[in-house]
């Protein structure tokens, strides 16, 4: 009996190591089917050298952080706020889809864009951030693109990895919208424009095709993340160029103005859609109109002694 016990005892934990072996092979498998997945579309496009005016901006070991002046539809009212684009070269690791900490012949460079709007609704107020993660080398779609915003009834979610395809989980308080996790075809993401117009804004995409909305405005409208048929165009009006995407379907423009000379700044934008729901649902135009740019490396600056940079961003 004592020897069937250990016999027993012998099998369970050959099956348990079998398992386990089985697991961490299928986990590489995954992570080496994405890295192919990348390289394979990395590939269909060559690298883009940099050239030395972008390395001498971009990897100076600063932050761009640019503060406007916002105006934000919401539930069918115009709310006064800000928002701040803040603009960042770093490391990515596409196996993790997170920062990397060390140097490593895999690591991706990136233009990180954080994105934050924050304003009043009535007596609460919303804050909201976007986060993309694009490829300097502007040779892939964007490889993670992130969402949240936190209000008074509760917060959600969002995120776009990308994968063989676009993997999507969305989390929200809202039962209809609930946790989800889906899968779409690659297509232009609209959170990732935003980062092309500031590496090379020559290689926008222009005319009829597909494009993904911003998680912003699919979560904070109740509407289908998906690719939507639109219209695009880029235009030059004196020292500022116009990148403009309409989606038909949707009734929403959205006009983004860039200085025409690198950096390319972003001088402000312009968003048209229905805003509200119901009786209260109407068309309302949000605006941003930028107030100061500054370069630094915020991330040491958390001293009570630097909160004077706030003020010279006007927040």
């Amino acid at each position: 009996m004592r020897n069937t016990w250990y016999l027993l005892s012998f099998c369970f934990i050959l099956f348990l190591n079998f398992s386990a072996c089985k697991n961490n092979t299928k986990q590489k498998d995954n992570v080496l089917a994405h890295e192919a997945s990348f390289k394979k579309e990395s590939n269909a496009k060559p690298k883009k050298e940099l050239n030395p005016e972008f390395k001498e901006y971009w990897y100076a070991g600063e932050a761009e952080i640019t503060s406007y002046q916002l105006t934000q539809a919401r539930y069918g009212e115009l709310r006064e706020g800000n928002a701040v684009l803040v603009y960042v070269t770093e490391p990515f690791l596409a196996n993790k889809q997170v920062k990397a900490d060390k140097p490593n012949k895999d690591n991706i460079p990136v233009l990180k864009l954080n994105s934050t709007k924050n304003y009043l609704t009535g007596i609460y107020p919303y804050s909201i951030m976007s986060s993309s993660f694009y490829p300097v080398h502007d040779n892939s779609h964007a490889l993670k693109i992130s969402f949240s915003a936190q209000e008074w009834c509760g917060h959600v979610y969002g995120q776009i990895n990308n994968k063989e395809e676009f993997e999507v989980m969305s989390h929200s308080y809202f039962e209809n919208d609930a946790d989800q996790n889906f899968k779409l075809q690659k297509s232009v993401l609209e959170n990732e424009i935003w980062n092309k117009i500031r590496i090379n804004p020559s290689n926008l995409p222009i005319g009829n095709l597909k494009m993904i909305p911003s998680i912003e405005y699919t979560r904070l409208s109740h509407k289908e993340l998906k690719a939507y048929n639109v219209i695009t165009s880029l235009e030059s009006k004196k020292n500022s160029n116009y990148y403009s995407i309409t989606y038909p379907e949707l009734e929403r423009n959205l006009t983004v103005q860039f200085s025409s000379k690198f950096p390319y700044y972003i001088e402000g934008w312009v968003e048209t859609f229905n805003s509200g729901f119901g009786a209260n649902k109407k068309k309302l135009i949000s605006t941003a109109k930028k107030i100061k740019t500054i370069k630094t490396d915020y991330w040491n600056m958390h001293d009570n002694a630097h909160l004077h940079l706030r003020d010279s961003l006007k927040l």
